[in-house]
């Protein structure tokens, strides 16, 4: 029994020398991690307690008083602190991690939000003269009389500047779904409506460029689906792009779209095939076709322009929308993506809106003798503005920031302008705060004459905010002249009806 108990004191020492020496790694790493300034006392005294219990084992092993019951006593204690110190060091670094992991992912927001706002300001900023640039482009066109080399000319500074916009819109998309700020909508759309829109720029790019373009369709797409149709027209368009820019004059463009009823007809797949007779790619790039920024040879950066985005942009898309892509390709004879989707099939009253509202959209009363009020801070901006108003027939009022709208409209008589047009970033007073203030004037036309966002500021977020202070609509800068004259007559007939 002596032999047992001796042991037992001997290994509850050794033990306790064990947890002495872990304690104070552990209270050494612990001080030094974190602002312990006054506060050491509170992890030095356990460690003078276990030295004490140390020098209880030492006392009893030299009088040699103990027996099996305090042997086991110390022992126990030993196994206890043992146990409570390894807890202590796995909470402790688990904190650690967390705390760590928490500023890390605070960083990383921080770093996210700083990227987001010098995007929105690049976007912002580069925007304003694109604006300027594509209206003075749009309204010389407009002349009839322009001669035909001057014609070309103003044609060529066009493509450059929509060129340009379009590598900001990647960037910027690029951005929004790295962030997970690109949400998707869930709305009516025709799929006939997007085949025939991206049928025809495609049919316009293959003209130009001297390419033969066919188009199938199999299968009923007429009917309306729920979806985003936009997010489907701009993965189209990408992939269609990319055949007309590698496929050298006198090749071919084909695009096949397949529509097959499931579920019942609850639910639609649609399936796209585009095909083109182009320079193809190698099988060892296809793996990386999707990464953001590659292209299979650098010195087709120069050759074909691009940023490098487009398929990373689609693939996410697709991916968000639910859908497969694929892809086969030989190197010197063409490149096919196959892309697959699955659609709820619309009800035949959302459908029946979505008809009325596109009917309405074709039947628009004109805009000739309208009057609209429009915010922009930049003067060139605003007479162009002016200018494709004009060529619409609209009497326009301009104001320089956001005060001077309010203090107009205000001034002028109750339903004198059929709407308004409102830039968001402006001296004195911005656009959300102009349209809130508008809103809240005690006139009856203050809370239905239409409010539309023309701004240059492009994220998802901004479009949400202009709603959320009362406006109708966001169109992005460099707005179409046809888009704005159809959003213009929609609202206004809208508020009439």
């Amino acid at each position: 029994m002596t032999i047992i108990i001796d042991i037992m004191i001997f290994a509850g020492a050794a033990l306790m020398v064990w947890n002495i020496l872990r304690y104070y790694s552990y209270m050494k790493s612990t001080i030094d991690y974190g602002e312990w300034e006054g506060n050491n006392a509170t992890l030095i005294v356990p460690l003078i307690l276990l030295v004490m219990f140390l020098l209880g084992y030492v006392v009893v092993g030299a009088l040699g008083t103990s027996n099996i019951i305090m042997a086991g006593i110390l022992f126990g204690g030993s196994i206890f602190v043992a146990i409570i110190v390894r807890t202590l060091r796995i909470t402790t670094k688990r904190i650690i991690e967390t705390s760590t992991l928490k500023a890390e992912l605070m960083a990383s927001e921080e770093s996210n939000r700083a990227k987001t706002a010098f995007l929105s300001n690049m976007s912002h900023e580069i925007r304003t003269p694109i604006n300027a640039v594509i209206g003075i482009d749009t309204l010389a066109l407009k002349d009839p009389d322009l001669k035909p080399e001057t014609r070309e000319q103003f044609q060529k500074i066009g493509a450059s500047a929509k060129h340009l916009l379009g590598l900001i819109n990647d960037v910027l998309d690029m951005s929004r779904i790295e962030s997970g700020q690109m949400p998707l909508r869930h709305e009516v759309f025709s799929l006939d409506e997007v085949l025939d829109k991206v049928g025809s720029i495609i049919q316009s790019q293959c003209i130009d460029k001297g390419l033969t373009f066919e188009q199938e369709v199999h299968g009923d797409s007429s009917r309306h689906f729920m979806g985003d149709g936009m997010k489907l027209s701009q993965v189209l368009i990408n992939i269609l792009g990319n055949a007309v820019k590698f496929t050298p004059q006198g090749g071919k463009v084909s695009f096949i779209t397949e529509e097959e009823p499931l579920d019942d007809g609850f639910v639609s797949s649609v399936r796209f095939t585009i095909s083109d007779t182009g320079v193809g790619m190698d099988k060892e790039y296809i793996p990386k076709l999707f990464d953001a920024f590659t292209q299979e040879d650098d010195t087709s950066t120069n050759r074909y322009g691009g940023s490098g985005l487009g398929m990373a942009i689609t693939k996410n898309i697709v991916d968000m929308m639910g859908g497969t892509i694929n892809v086969t390709s030989v190197k010197g004879e063409g490149t096919t993506f196959y892309l697959s989707m699955h659609f709820d099939v619309a009800d035949a009253e959302e459908a029946d809106a979505a008809a009325g509202k596109g009917a309405a959209e074709e039947l628009l009363a004109t805009l000739e003798g309208r009057r609209v009020l429009f915010a922009e801070d930049v003067e060139i901006n605003a007479e162009i503005l002016a200018d494709i108003l004009a060529l619409e027939g609209v009497e326009s009022r301009h104001a320089s920031n956001g005060r001077e709208i309010v203090e107009l409209f205000e001034a002028s008589e109750p339903g004198h302008y059929d709407a308004i047009l409102m830039d968001m970033r402006m001296p004195v007073m911005d656009g959300l705060e102009a349209t809130r203030a508008i809103r809240g004037l005690d006139r009856y036309d203050a809370k239905k004459i239409p409010v539309i966002a023309l701004t240059a500021n492009a994220y998802e977020d901004d479009a949400k905010r202009c709603e959320e202070a009362g406006m109708n609509a966001h169109l992005l800068k460099p707005v179409d002249p046809d888009v704005l004259a159809a959003t213009l007559a929609r609202f206004i007939r809208e508020t009439e009806e």
